[in-house]
């Protein structure tokens, strides 16, 4: 496709399986899963829904019938209400229970929170893989004397390994944050269209205990342990903003770790000495090479 914009976010730095993580397949099939667990919950809840219907919804949850979604969306210009016609007319017995008692954000909020856990475990295994790297990488040079500096005036000697050490320390750092904020991630549930979960409570003959049961089935389903607590017809955007400041955090870390590598062949370190060891450690940092991967690692941050 050149006839329409594409990000270099995706197209250039992203590795395939995070494209696919947030491609248009994930997100879609994701609804569907939602879909399926929401009329799997309301029936064990004693709504009027059979296992037939169930059972039709799962033939259909991966093929997604994506010009049907896109002619509907034409007409009704929503497109979730567009995926639910579009399911409806490949699950023709089951169309009447697609995204029962739920609102838009079911689907498209719960969606978001299941892709960024994904994205996170992603990121999480990419980033221990680096972390074993650098740990070898340290103790292989923990020998081989270099320059420290301090307001990036020349100070004391150092190694090379104590310089890996401190990139490495910050993405222990880093690790502690991610693991934090991946075990504290809920999913929204099904809390209505203004998080009161009216729709339920009348599907459910205003018992109020059904409504809560429901919640955490869905999430059960879906992987989770529980739900947030309490939402407006979204869920609470500082579980976006703590989520951007974790990956800041491993942005910054990248960006420390590859400058200093820059450093190492600047001008700043023209005093080396000439041991064999140096060298073999220089051999191994190709100049244009190692300028182009740091500039490649740095520039989207």
């Amino acid at each position: 496709m050149n006839d329409r914009y594409v990000s270099p976010l995706s197209e250039r730095y992203a590795s395939k399986e995070m494209q696919y993580i947030f491609s248009p397949d994930m997100k879609f099939k994701t609804w569907r899963k939602l879909w399926i667990a929401l009329a799997e919950t309301e029936k064990e809840l004693g709504l009027p829904i059979t296992e037939e219907q169930i059972e039709e919804l799962k033939a259909h949850a991966e093929d997604i019938n994506y010009d049907v979604a896109k002619e509907r969306e034409r007409v009704v210009r929503h497109d979730v209400m567009s995926h639910v016609y579009a399911y409806g007319q490949q699950c023709p017995k089951a169309k009447g229970i697609i995204h029962l008692g739920a609102t838009s954000c079911y689907v498209g909020d719960n969606t978001d929170i299941i892709i960024m856990r994904e994205a996170l475990r992603l990121v999480r295994k990419k980033l221990i893989n680096v972390m074993a790297e650098l740990a070898k990488f340290a103790d292989e040079w923990k020998n081989q004397p270099t320059l420290a500096f301090t307001h990036f005036q020349p100070a004391q000697p150092t190694t090379v390994g104590k310089r890996a050490t401190l990139w490495l320390h910050d993405l222990c750092l880093d690790l502690e944050d991610l693991d934090y904020v991946l075990g504290s991630l809920k999913l929204r549930g099904a809390k209505g269209t203004t998080g009161t979960q009216a729709s339920f409570l009348e599907l459910f003959d205003g018992d109020h205990e059904k409504c809560r049961k429901a919640d955490a089935m869905i999430a059960e389903k879906m992987g989770f342990s529980q739900c947030y607590p309490v939402s407006g017809q979204t869920y609470s955007r500082k579980v976006d903003s703590r989520y951007l400041n974790m990956l800041s955090g491993i942005a910054q870390s990248a960006c420390k770790f590859n400058r200093s590598l820059s450093d190492f062949q600047s001008s700043l370190y023209d005093f080396r000495i000439s041991t064999s060891q140096w060298k073999s450690f220089m051999a191994t940092q190709t100049h244009g090479k190692n300028l182009h991967i740091t500039r490649f690692c740095c520039s989207p941050y």
